[in-house]
């Protein structure tokens, strides 16, 4: 299993089930989305059920309110795309822990996917990682000033 939610340290294990099994994953990865309890990205509800058998694919929920179905990728980064949940937590493992960040040829050698799957995953996992209400440069009320600035 991947390190606790609370506190992931910086030098995790690799050799952790969460980077190698897939339900271990998806485990994870929803105790990180839903540490409260699952609840519906699409109507808020909070009465979903896991959908066991064959009848669904694992992971998958269903939503008594809205009679949606979604899993812990719905509305999330990992959305629409058939990269593994390994490879995801690999990748966000690699490019938190390095101090220049990550290429997406490195993580195309790395974790043994497509170059265009690893150029993907870099975009979204960047996107992620941003600031979303940055402040404003120089702080809060400040003036910045800058020599030989060229305009045109």
């Amino acid at each position: 299993m991947l390190p606790d939610i609370e506190g992931v340290p910086m030098n995790a294990d690799l050799t952790e089930a969460g980077f190698h099994d897939e339900d271990a994953a998806r485990q994870w990865f929803e105790a990180a989305r839903w540490p409260d309890g699952v609840t519906c990205p699409h109507c808020g509800g909070a009465r979903p059920a896991r959908m066991g058998g064959t009848s669904g694919r694992p992971g998958l929920f269903h939503c008594p309110d809205c009679r949606g179905q979604f899993t812990v990728r719905t509305g999330q980064i990992m959305e629409r795309n058939h990269i593994s949940l390994t490879k995801w937590a690999l990748g966000f493992h690699l490019m938190a822990a390095s101090k220049k960040g990550v290429s997406a040829p490195q993580l195309h050698r790395r974790l043994k996917i497509a170059y265009n799957s690893a150029w993907f995953m870099c975009h979204r996992i960047r996107a992620a990682m941003g600031e979303t209400d940055p402040a404003p440069l120089g702080g809060e009320g400040k003036v910045v000033e800058a020599d030989e600035a060229y305009h045109g």
